[in-house]
This record gives C-alpha cells, structure tokens and sequence, in this order.
C-alpha cells in the first residue's frame, strides 16, 4: 500500500487535531523500602534499648506531621472525622508517596503498642487483651496497606515487601493467640518472601533482609515443637539450645510444660564426688540452659557470638545465685545449717554456681584474647607476615587481659566452701601458674617494644620457669592450655636469646680490638677534651659542632688585698687660723658701697 505524503494543509489539520487529543498522563510508581525505613525508625527511637513506649510516642508525632504536611487531617480541632488514605492519593497528578506512610505507620503504632504491654503483662496478666486488641488494629493497617501496595502505583519490590510485612503482623497475633499453625505458617510465609528479596536484591542490600530472616527462626522452632506436643526429645535439645541463646522471653512457662522427666533428670547434681539436691525451680531451669551452651558455642566460629552468648547466660547464673540466696533467708533452717563448719548441702550448691559463673567469665575472657590475637601486632613478628585488618594490638594490650585472667582466678581459688579441697585448689593454682607465664610473655615483649632488653630476658626466664612448672602439674579439665604453654616455651628460648644479642650490642663495653669504644653516644665535652677516645658524635658534622668553647669558663682567683689609710688618724696637722677671717673685720664689699652710696644702712641714722 502507497502511503501519499500530507500537504502541508493537511499537516496543520492534522496538528489541531493532535493538539485536541487528550494524552493520558503516565502513571508514577513508587518505590517503598518498607523494611529500611522500619528498621531506621525502630534504631533511632527507642528499640535500640527496648523502649517500646517511646517508639510509639514517635510513631503518634510522625502521623501527626505527616497528615499536617499532607493538607489530610482527621476533622477538625472540635470533631473527629475519620479519613483513612485511598488510591485517589496516590495516583493522578498531586499523588504523593508519603500517604503510603501514614497506614505503615499507624500499624507499628499499634504493634509498639502492643509489645510495650507484653512487658507490662508480666506482672499485670489483665494487659494481655489489651495486648491481643492492639495487636488486631496493628493488622488492620497492614492490610489497609497491602491493599494499597497491589495496586499498580507501586513497583514489585514493594509488593513483596508489604506481603511480607502483613504476613509477619499476622504472623505475631497468632503466635500470641497460641494459634500455633496459623502463626507458623504466616511467618513461613514472611521468611520465604525476605529470603527471596534477599537474593534479588544487591550485596548491600542484603544483610538487613538476612538478619529479617533469621529472627523468624526461634519462633517457627517454637511453633513446630508446640504443634508436635513436645513429644520427641529432640524437640526439647532445641528448645533448651534456644533458651542458652537467649531468644525466647517465656522458656521458663515452655520448660515447665514439658516431660517431668527432664526436670527430675536435674533434682540433684553431681559435683566433684558429692551429690547435691537442687529445689528452686529457677536454678533447675538454668543448669539446663547451662548445659547446652557448650553446644551452642561448638556451632558458632565468631568469637563476638560466642562472647555474647556466654554473657547471657552469666546473668542466668546471677539470677540463679540470688534465688538461692534468697532461698536461704527466708528458711531459717538453711541459714543455720550455713553457719556450721561442714560444708552443707545449700552452700556447696551455692559454691558450685559460683564456680559455675567464674569458668564461664573467665571463658569469656579468653574469647576475648582469641579475638584480640587477631589483630596482635607481634615484634618479633616476621616481615611480610599476614595479619587480619582492624586495630592493631599491642603487647600490653594482652598483658592487660592477662591480668584480668589471673584476677578472676584468685577469685576461682576463694569460693565460699572449697578452702578445704586440696585437689581443687591446687588444679586452681596450676591454671594461675599457666596465665602467669602468659603474662610475663606478653610484658617481656611490651619491655621489647622499649628497647629495654635486660628488663626483658629477665621476664622471658620468668614465663619460662611458670610455663615449666605449669606443665608439670595437673591441669585443669575444663580449660586445656598445654598446646599453648609448650609454643610460648619454644617461642621463649628464641627471643631470649635475641634478646641478650640485643643487650650485648648495647653495653658500653663493647670494644674494638684497640680497646676504644665504638658505641655512638651523645656527650656535650666538646672535641679537644676527648682527643684520646673516639666517639662517634653526629653533632660534629652540623654547623654549629662541639669542638672547642671560644669563651672560657669563669674560675675563681684570689683577690687582691685591699689598704685602709689608717695613720690619718695619728696626724697632728697644722694650725691655719691665721689664715681664715677674723669674726670682728668687716671686709670692704660691693654691700657696703651700696649701702653708704644710697643713704641707708649706714650708722648716721641712728
């Protein structure tokens, strides 16, 4: 078909009519990190430290400004009207994304509402429909925001975010309506979603939706084991391990539900040979929290994880102490059994959980070195070694951590009721021994870094006859430091012996075959004192050097003696009153003529 070109009429025609035509106006799409601006606002106002009532307080002013910004207010200053945002706010030409903001918003009120009260709820058990009714209107919004989000303003990222987000809303209601399923699927469903995003989205991206994912896990856990009945074992080994990791709040309603078989399992323990029977319910429940921390730790590689794992289960053990404690106030017959001289049941219980909370802290405490080791700057490190990137360490850094070590040992060595342990103690002592040959080691380098080499060979026997002694006795079963000790032995002898080269070098008396000293030293004689020795001195070669002093010094001479006319006062001198004036002469003078030339003054007058 042959296509005729138009006239330049009809091209006019063809412009007014264009011109006519109405041309629908694109439809902008929004793009609502919905997660991000969740997170951000939570660190910033509150949740930071767990203060839910602030955060809500926050979300109250956020709405407030946001409707204020918008020109969308509820009514007026007298009478309420509700207007909840609708798709006409979000389309067209004055379409605005931070209307999307007032519905997520809303619903992170209700539910930091919601998780202030189950705070409360602790004590006051009433709050909790509070609690279930806030959690509702937390829902409500989500889904006025889902609906919002599927419309065709919004790209796909926010779609699945906003389906994510409702799922996990959901997802917490049931979980406190203990609608097990339900809640295990919604959260499944959120976890699924954010593991998705998670792989679609950049390498910067990720870390946040990972970290989303992972907190889904304890509470799926915790809804498959209450739909299983808790009856496999298995089941409890994870929730046990999820108590020694500190997610779960309630552990101690979930742990008393369980078997009577795992709490009889714990009604006494068995501590270096003596049995001993274990009644607060609270302590129960941290031996066995205690006992799958080591499994715990066997699955963790960082050493920060670790370190707070460890951390949360001292402040079960702290609570543990002052439960029994508190048990041996309020039984009056306990307290006097504690005042005898035998060790009684309580008390050695008492002792085993402060033995209990020292080897965990010093278990911490070597984490801690672990981590420091890391980025240890070593003097007698080769050239060209690797070392991880971070701050740098320096010798008494781990000197320092050392000595925290050995605080926390004499502590281990002064448990209320294991004076008497011959055996305890002395496995104590060589565990003080081990630490302080470690730290003799690290302030002999620290006494390298100075260039103080005497100082240092001396600290190098000194670890070295601890490290001996150390690995002579009987070490500890808990804390295995022989394959440690032996490389700080091996590692001794090689840098003593650098450092007595060091040293040598060093010494005035080191003398060339001449017999003159070749050390370089500063001196302030200048050259021609010190002729007959040789010194190197840099200052000779400057422009100002000390060779000869211009000026001499002052020194002190006699002075000479002084003479005092003394024989002045033996003279008889002459008489000269003959030639001094006679008081009755008057000497002819320049006043006598005046005064006889003019008249007056003379004797006449009279």
């Amino acid at each position: 078909m042959v296509v005729e070109e138009p006239s330049p009429n009809n091209a006019e025609a063809v412009e007014k009519s264009d011109s006519s035509t109405l041309v629908p106006e694109p439809v902008k799409i929004f793009t609502v990190e919905i997660l991000h601006m969740i997170k951000d606002a939570q660190q910033q106002h509150g949740l930071r430290h767990g203060d839910y009532q602030r955060y809500r307080g926050y979300c109250t002013r956020r709405i407030r400004r946001l409707r204020k910004a918008l020109k969308y207010p509820q009514g007026d200053k007298r009478h309420f009207k509700r207007r909840d945002v609708t798709l006409s706010q979000l389309t067209g030409k004055k379409a605005d994304e931070r209307f999307i903001h007032i519905p997520l918003i809303s619903a992170e009120r209700a539910w930091a509402y919601a998780m202030q009260l189950k705070q409360e709820a602790n004590t006051e058990p009433r709050k909790r429909f509070h609690l279930i009714n806030k959690l509702r209107r937390a829902c409500f919004y989500a889904l006025q925001l889902q609906e919002l989000c599927n419309t065709e303003a919004f790209d796909a990222r926010t779609k699945l975010e906003c389906e994510a987000y409702v799922a996990w809303m959901h997802g917490t209601l049931h979980f406190e309506l203990q609608l097990w399923k339900s809640a295990g699927e919604h959260l499944k469903r959120a976890q699924v979603v954010y593991e998705n995003l998670a792989k679609a989205l950049p390498d910067d991206d990720q870390e946040l939706y990972r970290a989303k994912v992972n907190e889904f896990t304890p509470n799926l856990r915790y809804c498959a084991y209450n739909i299983s009945g808790g009856a496999s074992g298995g089941k409890i080994d994870e929730i046990l391990e999820l108590r020694a990791q500190g997610v779960l709040e309630n552990l101690d309603v979930l742990v008393s539900q369980t078997k009577s078989e795992s709490s009889e399992g714990l009604q006494t323990i068995d501590w270096r040979g003596r049995k001993v029977t274990v009644r607060p319910e609270k302590v129960r429940l941290f031996l066995l929290s205690a006992q799958e921390l080591d499994k715990a730790l066997a699955k963790t590689t960082k050493q920060d994880a670790k370190i707070e794992l460890i951390e949360r289960i001292l402040m079960d053990c702290k609570d543990a102490i002052q439960a029994v404690r508190d048990e041996i106030k309020q039984d009056p017959k306990l307290r006097s059994l504690t005042t005898g001289q035998t060790v009684s049941g309580v008390q050695y219980l008492l002792a085993y959980l402060s033995y209990i909370r020292h080897s965990r802290t010093l278990q911490r405490n070597l984490c801690l070195v672990d981590q420091a080791k890391l980025n240890f700057d070593d003097p007698n490190q080769q050239q060209g070694q690797a070392q991880t990137e971070g701050k740098r360490v320096r010798p008494q850094d781990l000197a320092r951590l050392y000595e925290i070590i050995l605080q926390n040992v004499t502590e281990m060595q002064q448990i209320s009721g294991m004076e008497e342990d011959t055996q305890y103690q002395s496995e104590v002592a060589n565990l003080a021994l081990t630490f302080k040959a470690f730290r003799c080691y690290y302030i002999a380098l620290t006494l390298i870094d100075m260039k103080k080499w005497k100082e240092a060979v001396a600290l190098y026997e000194r670890a070295s006859n601890y490290a001996n002694d150390a690995l002579k006795g009987k070490s500890c079963a808990e804390f295995d430091l022989q394959s440690e000790l032996k490389k700080i032995v091996a590692s001794i002898d090689g840098s003593k012996f650098s450092a007595l080269a060091y040293s040598v070098l060093e010494d005035d008396n080191s003398e060339d075959a001449s017999g003159v000293s070749t050390k370089s030293q500063k001196t302030t004689k200048p050259l021609y004192e010190r002729l007959s020795q040789y010194k190197e001195d840099q200052s000779l070669h400057t422009r100002s050097p000390n060779v000869f002093k211009l000026t001499p010094d002052m020194e002190p001479i006699p002075c000479k003696p002084l003479f005092f006319d003394l024989a002045m006062n033996y003279l008889e001198l002459p008489s000269l009153e003959d030639k001094l004036e006679s008081p009755g002469k008057k000497g002819a003078s320049i006043t006598g003529f005046v005064k006889g030339f003019l008249g007056w003054g003379g004797g006449g007058n009279k």
